[in-house]
């Protein structure tokens, strides 16, 4: 009668699952599997002494472990190696919306939604064998059970057996997490709302820099070279004196100044090339810029000449190119810039690499880049991915890696060798 009993006691805490146990009262949540399945085990033999051969101590643990049971926060059930149940306390009652009256003697199963009962029985026999004391159950799956009117609802769950010379006890202690997983579906859509919300917003943002950058250049521009035309023939009249046409020539040169940063913003927000040329021609025209600019050599290795990129994925590699070197300009302290575009496979890479200070060195070490959340957004707008990687002294590199197909132009004439129409440019 005692030896059971101090089989049980003597279950060492580290073995009921720190993480799960910790939350039902420490060693009592440890007692409560083993000791549970003990309690039973005594329960259904058919020689359990009466309460006048039992010491005093062990009957107040008994009553004391139904204590326990009845009150934990967390619903108990114990089977039998059958799987039929012989314990179910007052918390399994109101998690199944059952009375321990009607599941008692019945098979666990009625208690679990049909399209998992295979899996569920099988998993509890392979426990069994295993002899492991007690694990939980479903890892980072979520577990589902059916309640006695229908409803199915997640769960998470610990699993412990307890044998001896009249077979195996399993005794399952879970608590409903319908609350944690609708939280966690609610952030998971809410993250999957703004990830829409930031390439809506690039994509009207990208808009904009196309509008302005073509009024700029055709309105503008054209305006700007009438005006300098008229100075032009104004200067060659007659009745123009020498003073004034000096006048007229410094007017000139103050428009011919005006026309180059009209041209240089109107590049900046999105250069003509990149529609009419191309990615490549548009990443030359940057790098060949961005050294002008700043000194800072850049060496280009790209790979990609023959790929005809979309729309959409030569702004995402042109804008994080731009990102890139800007980056290196205000934070780097670099002379040079390693840019490589090319394929491996059916992945399209694109690493810039900077000899600089590294990200540890940085002015801005202990601030957001929002530069870098900006190249992540777009690579996660066409299911990219973004590897960083920084040194003390050993410089930047970014590495933004494509599926090709995200990438590549489609072709809706392909499938009809009849129809030679060109697409028409975006």
């Amino acid at each position: 009668m005692s030896a059971p009993r101090r089989n049980t006691a003597s279950q060492p805490a580290s073995q009921r699952g720190a993480g799960r146990q910790a939350r039902v009262t420490g060693m009592a949540g440890a007692l409560l599997l083993t000791a549970g399945a003990a309690f039973m085990a005594l329960r259904r033999k058919d020689t359990r002494p009466t309460k006048a051969t039992v010491p005093v101590s062990t009957r107040l643990d008994e009553a004391r472990l139904r204590g326990i049971i009845r009150s934990s926060m967390e619903a108990i059930i114990t089977i039998d190696e059958s799987q039929r149940i012989i314990m179910f306390n007052p918390m399994a009652e109101r998690l199944f919306d059952c009375p321990a009256a009607d599941a008692l003697g019945t098979a666990l199963s009625r208690f679990v939604p049909e399209r998992f009962r295979a899996g569920h029985e099988a998993h509890v026999r392979q426990f069994g064998v295993t002899g492991v004391s007690d694990r939980q159950m479903g890892g980072r799956r979520i577990l589902y059970g059916l309640r006695a009117t229908g409803g199915e609802f997640p769960f998470e769950a610990s699993i412990s057996q307890f044998g001896d010379e009249n077979g195996k006890l399993y005794t399952v202690m879970l608590r409903d997490i319908s609350a944690q997983v609708d939280a966690e579906r609610s952030l998971q859509r809410s993250h999957e709302e703004l990830r829409e919300l930031s390439a809506n917003l690039l994509s009207i943002r990208e808009e904009e820099k196309s509008r302005i950058a073509r009024e700029l250049h055709d309105d503008l521009g054209q305006q700007l070279t009438a005006l300098k035309m008229d100075i032009s023939s104004l200067e060659l009249s007659a009745g123009t004196g020498a003073e004034a046409r000096a006048q007229l020539r410094g007017m000139q040169r103050l428009i011919d100044a005006t026309v180059a940063s009209m041209r240089r913003i109107a590049a900046d927000l999105r250069p003509v090339m990149l529609d009419d040329l191309g990615l490549v021609p548009a990443i030359d025209w940057l790098a060949i810029d961005f050294t002008n600019r700043y000194g800072i050599d850049v060496e280009r290795r790209i790979d990609a000449s023959h790929t005809i990129f979309n729309r959409n994925g030569a702004t995402a590699l042109f804008r994080i190119v731009q990102e890139a070197l800007a980056n290196v300009a205000r934070h780097a302290q670099a002379t040079r810039v390693d840019l490589a575009l090319y394929l491996e496979g059916d992945r399209c890479i694109l690493r810039i690499a900077d000899d600089g200070v590294g990200a540890h060195e940085r002015a801005d070490t202990g601030r957001k880049s929002f530069g870098l959340i900006g190249i992540r957004e777009r690579a996660h707008g066409l299911n990219g991915s973004v590897l960083i990687e920084s040194g003390v002294g050993q410089g930047f590199a970014v590495t933004v890696t494509f599926p090709l197909a995200t990438l590549q132009q489609d072709d809706p004439f392909s499938d009809n060798p009849e129809n030679t129409e060109e697409e028409p440019l975006q």
